[in-house]
């Protein structure tokens, strides 16, 4: 074999490394994307669920009356803004 076969050869040997190479990344890269949209609906859930337990302990606090005087009014507040909400929806419904 002369030496421009043997590079030759090399070479395709080479790109056939790279061309591996490429596949397995790619076929990571899909694989770390699809790890990171679920870890992002689960921050959503774990987001969501912790709003809740925090409107929960709000709650608490309001019927067992430890809020001071701004926390009550901030309470009140959010609860007259879903109130209006509501009532918003209820009157977008009845149309």
């Amino acid at each position: 074999m002369s030496t421009t076969e043997q590079q030759l050869k090399r070479i395709q040997e080479k790109l056939q490394q790279l061309l591996k190479q490429h596949a397995l990344l790619q076929k990571e890269n899909q694989s770390l994307k699809d790890e990171l949209g679920l870890l992002k609906n689960q921050t959503e859930e774990y987001h969501s669920a912790s709003e809740k337990l925090k409107q929960q302990v709000e709650i608490l606090k309001y019927t067992n009356g430890e809020m001071d005087e701004g926390e009550k009014k901030q309470f009140e507040k959010r609860i007259n803004g879903y109130l209006r909400e509501i009532d918003r929806c209820i009157a977008m419904l009845s149309r």
